[in-house]
């Protein structure tokens, strides 16, 4: 669409309002969620001047604490206790959702898939699932892959390669985008590499020097654990009929993971999709630079398939990539992004307390492997048709 700054206060003003209302219904409490666990003591630390401890205590994700370190600092203006710390590590999270929604939203080509894509973007059901469980650091970690997918179609190398490498520090599943945006990249590799790799070890360092998350990210990296979900390929490897206690109790119907997998399948959930990555690196040469896009949805959807630990907002990234690829390989709304939200939603949220396990399962990879298989098709050119694609004008 040719759009005009004024323009863009209405899109801006709807997403601000699915942003805040996501903040409303997500961030109730940070009771039994993962942020209980994981992330509140480390930031209580920080609020109390300890940044040693802050360092020690941070999780395996402590690079995504490090990059929103000031806004646990903001409660102590109004004397806010711990659910504004809750909801104000939240904040920045949701302000980038905000910000791609109105940026797709410009680049839509019609009113109507602008519209729906910044909807999906901003008001993701996912996104509530992610604020719900405690984790908003998943949501910013697919607006940065997104966002630096954009800036390297603009071939803006370095300032790609800085933004991978803020979400690569927020999360380490981030690094499953580094092949997609080589692909998109024009010219600049060596130089987006290694400000990948430069603002990534910035943001990890001081992590490094006090130990703490780095030594839980490393313990994740090579231990499946405990956690063994029925939203993943491996899901009828398990064995059945043993007892599976979980955080909140015992979990009926659930699988055990067989040994041989524990220690090398967090490996394999980024060593697969890198490799497949690599492998259609040379079928994107003279492609439009959007494939890349899509590349870089697969790649994070092949994440969720092959993660024992999948759950429903590890789906979230996958989407916005999708919803991304389709704003610019398309001029009709984004129909595939808005089915896989709904499958999502459906296999990994609403049929959990309703049927057995195994069915969960079933559902999922009924949808999500034929889904994978079409983007992986779409991707070799099988579905590309007689013709050969014209190449997308790479000005954004």
């Amino acid at each position: 669409m040719d759009v005009r700054r004024r323009d863009l206060v209405a899109p801006a003003l709807v997403a601000g309002a699915c942003a805040l209302v996501a903040g409303v219904l997500g961030l109730l409490t940070p009771a039994f969620t993962d942020y209980e666990l994981e992330a509140e003591p480390s930031l209580q630390a920080l609020r109390d001047g300890d940044w040693m401890g802050f360092l020690e205590l941070a999780p395996a994700y402590g690079g995504s604490l490090v990059l929103r370190a000031p806004f646990a600092l903001l409660p102590d203006l109004w004397g806010g206790g711990g659910d504004a710390l809750f909801r104000s590590m939240a904040v920045p999270c949701l302000l980038a959702g905000a910000l791609l929604a109105v940026a797709l939203w410009r680049r839509a080509g019609t009113p109507l898939a602008a519209w729906v894509a910044l909807v999906l973007v901003a008001a993701n059901p996912l996104t509530l699932r992610a604020l719900e469980i405690g984790h908003p650091e998943e949501l910013l970690g697919g607006v940065l892959c997104v966002a630096a997918a954009l800036l390297a179609a603009r071939d803006r190398a370095v300032l790609a390669g800085v933004v991978l490498g803020l979400a690569m520090a927020n999360k380490a599943w981030a690094v499953l985008a580094v092949v997609p945006l080589l692909a998109i990249l024009t010219s600049g590799r060596p130089r987006f590499l290694l400000a990948a790799g430069a603002s990534a070890a910035l943001v990890m360092l001081p992590l490094a020097l006090a130990g703490g998350a780095v030594e839980e990210g490393a313990a994740v990296a090579g231990n499946s654990g405990n956690i063994f979900q029925p939203w993943q390929v491996w899901w009828f490897l398990g064995e059945s009929g043993q007892l599976v206690v979980g955080t909140l109790g015992e979990k009926p119907g659930y699988r055990v993971g067989p040994e041989w997998l524990t220690g090398m399948v967090h490996p394999l959930v980024v060593l697969i999709p890198v490799a497949v990555s690599l492998a259609l690196l040379p079928k994107l040469r003279n492609r439009p630079w959007h494939d890349g896009l899509l590349l870089l949805a697969f790649a994070l959807l092949l994440r969720c398939l092959l993660d024992p630990w999948n759950v429903s907002y590890y789906s979230l990234p996958f989407v916005l990539a999708l919803v991304a690829w389709e704003v610019h390989a398309d001029r009709r709304p984004p129909v595939l992004s808005m089915a896989a939200t709904f499958l999502c939603w459906l296999t990994l949220v609403w049929l959990t307390t309703r049927v057995h396990p195994d069915v969960q399962a079933v559902a999922y990879l009924a949808w999500s492997v034929p889904l994978a298989a079409l983007m992986g098709a779409r991707l070799l050119g099988l579905r590309q048709g007689a013709a050969a694609p014209a190449v997308a004008p790479r000005a954004i």
